[in-house]
């Protein structure tokens, strides 16, 4: 599958006991923004907004292959992706994640998955890492789509899912259109395919985003 990825980046290493107890001084003291900085870098993650009703939960069950329950340290962009199984559902793709927990196979996931039909499922809460993006896992919300053939170009409804979530995190976040990337933007892999070989389709879909 596309969601082959690596967990690279997305876990901080231990903190010596002492900056773990500043962190606990400093949250008594009405300080936890500075001890936030301290500790993992730079501020606390904005928390998640309240999901609409057209964006179905479905978390995946906590596990170190596809939900470790990393706290994102900012959410600094969006990530699109496709799925790389043409023809697959977003209930399958979101089974193929919650079932690394029992196989071990590779570390991966996604906040979102969009189905054929434009169903949302989010698999990972906003303010928790997903194994989806590489070295941006730790800053960033990742989506993946499912898409009917081998070019991976995303039905309609698809498309129109896609548009109508990014327009609500980006609002939601306060990001900007450069902040809306692919994960070819960051890794130079050809994900998501479609909107890679063709640049056009990516630029309509940035300003789509900004109506």
């Amino acid at each position: 599958m596309e969601q082959l990825l690596e967990r690279r980046g997305s876990r901080r290493r231990r903190r010596p006991p002492v900056l773990r107890l500043l962190l606990c001084a400093l949250a008594v003291g009405g300080g936890l923004v500075l001890a936030a900085r301290l500790l993992g870098g730079g501020p606390a993650c904005k928390a998640p907004p309240e999901n609409p009703d057209w964006i179905t939960q479905d978390f995946l069950p906590r596990n170190d292959y596809s939900r470790p329950g990393t706290p994102l340290d900012a959410v600094d962009g969006v990530v699109v992706h496709y799925v790389g199984n043409p023809g697959t559902t977003a209930g399958q793709n979101r089974s193929y994640f919650a079932g690394l927990a029992r196989s071990g196979e590779t570390y991966a996931s996604s906040h979102f998955l969009i189905g054929l039909d434009g169903e949302i499922l989010q698999c990972v809460p906003l303010d928790e890492v997903a194994y989806c993006s590489n070295q941006r896992n730790h800053d960033t919300l990742s989506i993946e789509c499912c898409h009917p053939d081998d070019s991976g170009q995303f039905t309609q409804a698809t498309y129109d899912a896609l548009v109508r979530l990014v327009r609500w995190l980006r609002e939601y976040y306060g990001l900007e259109a450069g902040q809306i990337i692919r994960h070819y933007d960051v890794t130079g892999k050809e994900c998501p395919r479609y909107y890679v070989q063709h640049p056009e389709a990516w630029a309509q879909f940035l300003l789509d985003v900004q109506e």
